[in-house]
C-alpha cells in the first residue's frame, strides 16, 4: 500500500490523523520533535502544521528556525512521495529558506511541487515550493527543497 492509500483509508478512522502523522514519525523519527499534524496531503501538495509550544520555542520566544525547516522538509517529503510512481524514489538534496518574520502561534506549512514529478522516469531534480503561515495568514516562512528523484534499483534475487 502506498502512502497516499494508507493516509486516505487512516484518516477515515475516529484519531486517524493522529494516526498517520504518528506511523510517519515512527518511520522517520526526527520530525516527531514538532509533534506534526498531516492537514492534508495529495500527489505533489501536503499541508502540516504544529503548535508553538517549548519544545519548538527559541530564546527570544518564538518558534526556532529549525523547526520551520523541519516542517519544510516533513511537507515537502510527503507530497514529493504522494506524488511519484512507485517505480521512483527521493531524497531532499537541499533546502534554501527565508525567515519573513518573527513566528509565534500554531503554524502551518503547505508545500507545492513545481513540475508533474510523476511524469518521466529519469533521475533529476525536483523542486518542492514551501510556504509557513502563522494563525493570522501572515507568511513567516519561505523555502524551497530540491528534491532528487530517481528510479529505484532493480531488486536483486
Amino acid at each position: 500500500m502506498n502512502l497516499l492509500d494508507l493516509h486516505q483509508r487512516m484518516t477515515r478512522w475516529p484519531l486517524g490523523r493522529w494516526l498517520f502523522a504518528r506511523a510517519v514519525c515512527f518511520k522517520a523519527p526526527y520530525f516527531a520533535s514538532i509533534a506534526p499534524r498531516i492537514d492534508a496531503l495529495e500527489p505533489g501538495r501536503c499541508v502540516v502544521s504544529f503548535a508553538h509550544r517549548r519544545a519548538v520555542t527559541n530564546h527570544i520566544g518564538t518558534v526556532h528556525a529549525i523547526a520551520l525547516c523541519n516542517a519544510a522538509e516533513l511537507a515537502a517529503g510527503l507530497a514529493t512521495e504522494a506524488g511519484l510512481p512507485p517505480s521512483m524514489r527521493w531524497i531532499p538534496k537541499g533546502m534554501q529558506v527565508e525567515y519573513v518574520r518573527k513566528a509565534m502561534g500554531r503554524m502551518t506549512t503547505t508545500a507545492r511541487i513545481r513540475d508533474d514529478i510523476a511524469a518521466g522516469s529519469d533521475a533529476r531534480e525536483a523542486p518542492v515550493d514551501v510556504e509557513t503561515t502563522d494563525p493570522r495568514g501572515d507568511v513567516v516562512f519561505r523555502a524551497v527543497v530540491s528534491m532528487w528523484v530517481s528510479p529505484k534499483p532493480p531488486r536483486e534475487g
